[in-house]
């Protein structure tokens, strides 16, 4: 996944598809996983939300250091919907 010029690096999909599994598991209601990048590590991230209000202060950056930035977001229940 991420592959080209757009992205920094790949992300193997296996790799994602453990984080949607993660968010699936969770006793939390996510909704929301984003991947985020973080410059210093050189590396991407995932990031759970419960709401679209939070997800807005994420594509707002007021939840971002100033490391980190959204690359991709998947929208839907993930514990029955992961890509709805």
């Amino acid at each position: 996944m991420f592959d080209g010029s757009d992205f920094p690096k790949s992300l193997n999909e296996e790799l994602f598809n453990s984080w949607l599994e993660n968010g699936r598991q969770s006793n939390l209601g996510y909704h929301y996983l984003l991947v985020l990048w973080d410059e210093f590590e050189y590396d991407y991230q995932p990031a759970y939300v419960e709401s679209r209000d939070e997800l807005d202060k994420y594509i707002k950056n007021s939840n971002l250091s100033s490391r980190e930035s959204l690359v991709f977001g998947v929208q839907g229940n993930l514990k029955t919907h992961p890509l709805t």
